[in-house]
């Protein structure tokens, strides 16, 4: 019994894998490596492994080191610092000079500062210029649902003016109840030669009667 047991297991073995075998697969290693399936996977391997950086708070010291850099503080705390140096190595005793003139050591370091200013600076102009992007966006989705609702406005004003157009207003029920109230005088005066002449008939059938 044990032999046919094996060979099913040889053959399940050799029968090549479904393609729902493989999803379910690539779902429990995503599982347990922490991997999304809508990203696709790094198939490169790397030798050494990059450092991992928080971009927003690296970002953010950019943004305060470029604000920092543009105050007066800043100019004034790297000018005494300047002055000082220069001074140190150009008063102070032969012994006691760490940088003598030419003062290429503070060279050396104002060029460093400078060339780390740069980049932190760039990076920090990105992060605003895509802050403002996003302001930017945002004003102009503000601006569209303001114009669609400026038209729907007018367009709702529109067709209360033309129903208000349909009402009957106050003049307009005042002259039809004048031309009503003519008509009806007219008539009136109409009907009364007639009755006047009825009336005179009968007061003549009736005089003829009581001669009679």
């Amino acid at each position: 019994m044990a032999a046919p047991e094996k060979r099913a297991e040889k053959r399940a073995e050799k029968r090549p894998e479904t393609r729902l075998e493989r999803t379910e697969k690539d779902v429990r290693r995503g599982r347990d490596t922490g991997a999304r399936l809508d990203t696709p996977r790094d198939l490169r391997r790397q030798l050494v492994r990059r450092p991992s950086v928080d971009k927003d708070a690296f970002g953010s010291f950019a943004e305060q080191f470029a604000r920092f850099m543009g105050t007066a503080r800043f100019l004034i705390y790297m000018t005494l610092f300047v002055v000082a140096w220069v001074l140190w190595n150009t008063l102070a005793p032969e012994g006691v000079r760490f940088d003598k003139y030419a003062f290429i050591f503070l060279t050396l370091m104002l060029s460093l500062q400078a060339s780390y200013a740069a980049p932190l600076i760039l990076l920090a102009q990105n992060r605003q210029e895509l802050r403002d992007r996003v302001i930017n966006e945002q004003d102009r989705l503000a601006n569209t649902r303001a114009h669609a609702d400026m038209e729907f406005l007018a367009r709702e004003v529109a067709s209360l003016r033309m129903s208000l157009g349909e009402v009957a207003t106050r003049d307009y029920l005042r002259s039809e109840l004048r031309s009503l109230l003519s008509e009806l005088d007219d008539r009136q005066q109409a009907v009364d030669p007639e009755d006047q002449v009825d009336s005179d008939q009968d007061h003549a059938d009736q005089g003829s009667d009581d001669f009679a």
